[in-house]
């Protein structure tokens, strides 16, 4: 079996998506029987500001559920301006290498998380120095969609982005992408597509499972009205305000509160936003566990996806849409794309709404209030379809015979069937 060390800026106990991701991987992997690291930095996502019980150290070592977690300092600032992240992820980037070198011993394998692309620099660094080879997880393009979300301007920052990416693409054994968009766009680029290794991220269903609603409502002191919900980050990709306007528009329907239940850059406007128009069926929630996530989901009617309209999005899936299926509960989603796809087309688990489009968003809700009946199918069928084919344990089992193939090794590698979409397959046999 394989020493395995992810490189990640987020891990547990943050909440950000790619923290849950590697968590799940990581964790997973340990029951195939390697020996998993995770190099990460000091959580403080997504304020800026380090967790108290983590606040005065450089470096830090901890095991979490099995996984031991190798922890280097990094600059952080609670300013949301984007050269502040850029600094941290940078600082990051370079100084863990030498802060944690030792710490990691000798890796057989580095898998790293991305974005932020920075990590890439760390990654090369300690593959060169520990002679070992490297997969790239490109979960999103970057910087490409920072220059479509506008938050990088910078011609000289930009150009660096892109030799930085491109030559990592080219270094890395595999290049790991979660969508079949992303894995087209970088063979039409001139990626090799044998070195392209498409695995999408998926959802542990026995974590995420229906549960009465009743009974998650008292759990949270949550009254009986119909219950739109958004949980998540509350950032850029998000169009959050069109949520806020669609909530304005539906004020006269006494029987409709929106929940928003997470924290992010953007979060004091929205609150701001929300005063300003007077909305008092609207209510904010702090973010909570992840663990504590299938509740939250269990108390509401019907959940939201109200991505951004940016071309770029459409290459990629919020993980959130898998829990939201997982859980049983219907869902809008305000996409085009492939979460569109699988969402409404191949689940048949969502109504889509325009991208941006407060009117069609306000109308879709009232038309599954007054079809419960639709929202039941749709919730069904979303459950049905990540069981099938979205549950991690499959997911990892499929990247277990991956990195057996890519290290060579006597390890024993499994057949995996009913893991959905062929394309996301992944073949045990040599090519």
């Amino acid at each position: 079996m394989a020493r395995i060390l992810f490189i990640s800026s987020y891990y547990p106990p943050e909440k950000a998506a790619a923290a849950v991701c590697v968590s799940e991987a990581a964790t997973r992997l340990l029951k195939w029987g390697h020996e998993v690291s995770v190099l990460t930095t000091f959580p403080n996502y997504p304020t800026g500001v380090v967790y108290p019980q983590y606040q005065g150290r450089r470096f830090q070592q901890e095991t979490l559920d099995g996984v031991r977690v190798i922890r280097s300092w990094s600059y952080t600032s609670p300013n949301k301006g984007f050269l502040r992240r850029i600094l941290a992820y940078l600082s990051f980037a370079c100084a863990a290498p030498f802060l944690a070198g030792k710490a990691i011993g000798r890796p057989d394998l580095i898998i790293i998380q991305s974005p932020p692309l920075f990590d890439a620099i760390a990654g090369r660094i300690l593959a060169r120095w520990k002679r070992c080879p490297f997969i790239f997880i490109a979960s999103d393009l970057w910087p490409e969609s920072a220059v479509e979300l506008g938050i990088l301007r910078n011609r000289a920052l930009i150009r660096l982005s892109e030799w930085l990416e491109w030559s990592t693409y080219r270094k890395a054994s595999l290049v790991w992408v979660v969508t079949e968009r992303v894995r087209d766009l970088l063979v039409q680029r001139g990626l090799a597509q044998e070195k392209i290794f498409l695995q999408t991220y998926g959802v542990d269903t026995e974590q995420f499972h229906p549960l009465p609603q009743e009974q998650a409502r008292t759990m949270l002191g949550w009254d009986d009205r119909y219950t739109v919900l958004y949980a998540g980050n509350h950032g850029l990709v998000y169009n959050l305000s069109t949520v806020l306007e669609a909530a304005e528009q539906l004020q006269q329907h006494a029987d409709i509160r929106f929940v928003l239940v997470g924290d992010g850059a953007q979060k004091a406007d929205l609150v701001a936003e929300a005063a300003r128009r007077r909305l008092t069926n609207v209510t904010f929630f702090d973010a909570v566990a992840h663990d504590q996530m299938p509740v939250v989901q269990a108390a509401a009617d019907v959940c939201l996806i109200p991505l951004r309209r940016i071309p770029l999005l459409e290459t990629s899936i919020p993980v959130k849409m898998f829990e939201i299926m997982a859980s049983g509960r219907p869902l809008i989603i305000g996409a085009e794309g492939i979460t569109r796809k699988m969402a409404e087309e191949e689940a048949q688990a969502a109504l889509y709404v325009e991208p941006e489009n407060a009117d069609a968003l306000s109308a879709a809700i009232l038309s599954l209030r007054a079809r419960p009946d639709v929202a039941a199918e749709l919730a069904q069928r979303g459950r049905a379809y990540v069981e099938a084919q979205f549950d991690y344990n499959h997911l990892i089992a499929t990247l277990h015979n991956r990195i057996s193939i890519l290290l060579d090794k006597d390890t024993e590698q499994i057949v995996v069937t009913h893991l959905a979409p062929a394309s996301l397959k992944v073949p045990v046999e040599r090519s």
